[in-house]
């Protein structure tokens, strides 16, 4: 081993950035590493507040990787679609691995800050809320609990008026060949959407001739990877927060586990599951 310290300025390193840009002016982190803080003085505290900030970041560049692949899917543009369904599946990946961090912290530690959450809940995340109404799952009754900021409410509001993820898709099918019934293409995007058994024969004649509709093929099952990430995520949630409050009612006033547990029954893109049954 050599006496002499290591320096990186030998090398070309940048090493003075008065007036320059550096690491930490480019990802702003003065205000990303002040926005962490606890209302209490428990050292658990912490950990949920960077778990749940973390995962809103998450959340931020899902959004953008869905709302850039619905646009390329309504272009038949479906080569740079299919990469951004790939990232936002292993974005869910990550989200995943986030409640393992949070499952470290036991209840007892979880009672000393509980009553500083006040009435908030990750129930009341509008980011969350906005995935869901993109790709697909839409409750209009779910905009009550953001009435109170008019940006985030028309923000949603504006989404529930555009062709979700699956609508994007669905009308892409349609353009490949493939009959999709004319009340599915043409119903009312702002309302829940339903599984209609002329959905599922058009996507089951995909799966019968993959070689025939390849791109189709494909389509579907970028749509069945992320789903199958994105209910791991709920089902980690579920147990994450049984595993930390069992069954008590959540601080936003929701069931907690019961009301977590309903949302495992809910299929983004029901039809992709429901034809594997049949093939």
């Amino acid at each position: 081993m050599s006496g002499t310290p290591y320096d990186p300025a030998r090398e070309g390193a940048e090493m003075a950035f008065d007036g320059r840009m550096s690491y930490g002016d480019y990802l702003q982190l003065d205000r990303v590493l002040t926005a962490q803080a606890p209302l209490s003085d428990a050292h658990d505290e912490m950990l949920f507040i960077v778990q749940h900030q973390t995962s809103e970041l998450w959340m931020r560049l899902a959004l953008h990787e869905l709302g850039a692949a619905r646009a390329a899917i309504a272009a038949d543009d479906l080569r740079p679609a299919f990469k951004m369904l790939s990232r936002v599946a292993r974005i869910f990946e990550q989200l995943n691995s986030a409640w393992d961090v949070l499952r470290t912290m036991t209840p007892s530690e979880y009672t000393e800050f509980r009553e500083s959450l006040g009435q908030s809940s990750g129930f009341q995340s509008w980011q969350y809320r906005l995935i869901e109404f993109t790709v697909g799952n839409r409750n209009p009754a779910m905009l009550r609990p953001h009435a109170h900021r008019a940006d985030i409410h028309a923000a949603l509001t504006a989404e529930l008026a555009r062709p979700s993820l699956y609508d994007a898709a669905l009308a892409c099918l349609s353009r490949g060949g493939i009959a999709v019934p004319g009340a599915v293409l043409a119903r009312d995007v702002a309302q829940p959407y339903r599984a209609d058994p002329g959905v599922e024969a058009a996507w089951a004649a995909v799966y019968r001739a993959p070689e025939a509709h390849w791109t189709l093929y494909e389509l579907a099952e970028k749509l069945v990877d992320f789903e199958d990430y994105f209910r791991r995520w709920r089902f980690n949630h579920v147990t994450a927060v049984e595993r930390v409050i069992g069954f008590k009612r959540g601080t936003g006033g929701t069931g907690g586990v019961s009301y977590l547990k309903r949302m495992l029954e809910v299929e983004l893109f029901p039809e992709l599951w429901h034809l594997r049954t049949q093939l």
